[in-house]
Order: C-alpha cells, then structure tokens, then sequence
C-alpha cells in the first residue's frame, strides 16, 4: 500500500526509516528473541535504550549537566498539574501567557494548587497572535512565568523566547526538536512526545536541577519530580515501546543532520504553504497573524463552511489525512511536524492551488 500524506496534528507522522527498523527488529530486538516490548525494564538491553535516548537528547539539545531529562506518562496535561504541585510554593505566584487552550488548562490546573496571574493574552482576538509581554510585570513573588511555545489549535509559534529573572517554565509538546535551543533559558521544559519526538505514551522533562532540589515529601510520589530524578525515571514501569520508538526518532534526527538542517527544512515546509495561502487573494484565509505564524501547525480557512467541506472531501479522496482544524475553530490544519517530507506538502499545495482554480 501506498503511505498516506499524513498531515495529523498529534498523534502524528513518524519518519518512515524510523518505522521500518521498528519493523524489522520488532520479533526480535537486539539478539534477545524478544521484542522491545516484552523486555524487562531492568534489564541490560532495556537500560541501554532507555540511557541512549536520554544521552541523544542531551547531544541534541546540547542541554547542560546542571539539567536533568525525565520520561514520564500521563502527557503534557498531567504537567499543567506536576508543574505547579512542585513549584508553586506558599507565598508564591504563577504567572501565565494565554495564548491558546493548551496554556488555558495549563492555567486552570494551576489555580487549583495556588495564586496565579495572567501576565499577558491574546485571547480577546481569538489566539490569533502571540502577545506581548512586559517584564515588569512580574513581581518579586513569582515562582515562574508559564508560556505555551506552539499553539496547535490555532496555529502560532513563539518566535523567540522571553528573558526573564524568574524560571521560564514552557510546553513545548508541539514544536520541541523543530529548532535550536538555548536551553539555559529554561528552568524546566515539558513535551508530550507525539507530534515531534515518537508515539504517544512518553513526556519529557527537562529540568534545571538547582529549581526542584528542595524536598516535596507531601506530595504523592508519581507527583514528585524527585522520585524520577532519584530512580532515572525508572521507579515504576516505564513506556518501554515508546521510549525505544523516541530513541529511533532521535537518531533519526542526528542522522538528518541535526536541529540546524531540520529548521531549515521546516522554515521551507511552512513556506510553501503560507505562499499559497498569501497568493490566493482571499481565497485561503490564515488565522493566525502574520508575525505569529507557526513552522509546525498551518491553520486556515475557505470562504464558507460549504467549501471548506468540500476541500476536506477532495483532499481525503486525494490521500490527504488529517487536515480538518479543530473541532472549536473549524476550518483547515495541516500539521507538518519534523517528519512529513518537503515532498508530501509540495503536493498539498498543488491540490490547494488546483482546488482554488476550480
């Protein structure tokens, strides 16, 4: 069968030399006559992956021995609940930037644990662009600012980050791995791992040391960023497949060039399509401003829902996949993470193009 021009937000595209070494060690990984999946987590086969995984993302994020890397469950959502729970402290202020309905619930959770402060939001524009935000206005007690890096939904990207004195706390699940990062910026970064790094299954977490150094024995311990640090993210039963899947996507990545080829490579996919959208006098609408624009999530709409429906239609009979926009904007989202080919959105846009002359 002929693969599918996959184009899902999350879960979404993995590189295919990724799936098919999967494939092919799949009965039998590494000489052990099992699969990945049937190893034991403490053994020798399964700590190397797990370690290698953990050593390529330090290689690739070049992230400093003052950090630790963590793999946890539970996705981005159970980080809106861990991030507050072990470092809002009494007396403390979690300052946030609303610029999308991740970094809402982020904030929703946090109200549940302590004080909070929206320090900045474009939400009075319908998220179509990443507000600004005065550094002034973060007082002495702020425990961190919060800010979502990709908004998925409505298609708008952090172009670069904020210098603040307080920890720089970001949800990077849609976009981590897309660019360099000065990762010194960041006290602590969080990833669900199924847009740009493997399958669903596996969060990271990267994390300044010095910032959850202090002892949280009141909190329940899989809530604890202390119990991962302590047990190398092995206290309980890990996502065994999908860390061994992160680690492929990894060298993957390595393989490709690094993180300098890849942002190249992206800028060029986003340009295709914003070109389309821009040189269809009207026709393809973007919803997010032009300053804002995210390299992953291309969001746009048609001039009425009955020809939105139609593009969907056509598209779908074409092989694309996964272009419907969120179920509470509507319109159109094509998602082109790290591993949808040039070649795959060069044939988006000739469909958009094709359908416009209709």
């Amino acid at each position: 069968m002929s693969r599918a021009f996959n184009f899902n937000a999350g879960p979404a595209a993995l590189p295919e030399s990724v799936l098919l070494k999967a494939q092919k060690e799949l009965l039998n990984f590494n000489g052990t006559g099992m699969s990945v999946m049937e190893l034991s987590h403490r053994s020798k086969e399964y700590e190397e992956v797990h370690n290698g995984a953990i050593s390529l993302l330090r290689k690739l994020l070049n992230i400093p021995d003052d950090y630790e890397v963590l793999f946890l469950q539970g996705g981005a959502s159970l980080q809106f609940s861990m991030v507050p729970l072990n470092l809002l402290t009494e007396g403390k202020t979690g300052y946030y930037v609303l610029s999308g309905s991740w970094s809402e619930k982020a904030l929703k959770e946090a109200k549940k644990v302590g004080k909070t402060v929206v320090v900045a939001s474009s939400k009075d524009d319908t998220y179509k662009y990443i507000p600004e935000l005065n550094a002034d206005d973060i007082k002495e007690d702020a425990a961190y600012l919060h800010i979502t890096s990709n908004n998925t939904i409505y298609g708008t990207q952090w172009k670069s980050f904020p210098d603040v004195d307080v920890p720089l706390i970001a949800d990077m699940s849609s976009d981590i791995l897309c660019r360099p990062l000065d990762i010194n910026k960041f006290g602590l970064i969080y990833a669900g791992a199924q847009k740009n790094l493997g399958p669903s299954g596996v969060t990271v977490v990267i994390v300044k040391k010095s910032l959850v150094s202090e002892s949280l024995d009141h909190l329940p311990t899989m809530l604890n960023y202390q119990t991962y640090i302590k047990n190398n993210s092995l206290y309980n039963t890990p996502p065994t497949l999908a860390i061994y899947l992160l680690k492929l996507v990894l060298e993957w990545v390595e393989s490709e060039g690094g993180l300098e080829v890849l942002e190249k490579r992206n800028n060029e996919k986003a340009k295709i399509l914003y070109d389309v959208i821009d040189e269809s006098n009207g026709f393809y609408q973007g919803h997010a401003r032009e300053d804002s624009r995210s390299n992953m999530n291309v969001t746009f709409t048609l001039p009425d829902q009955e020809k939105s429906a139609e593009f969907l239609k056509l598209a779908k009979e074409n092989g694309f996949v996964g272009l419907n926009g969120h179920r509470s904007v509507g319109g159109c989202r094509a998602s082109i993470y790290n591993a949808v080919p040039v070649e795959h959105v060069e044939k988006l846009a000739q469909f958009m193009k094709s359908f416009k002359n209709r």
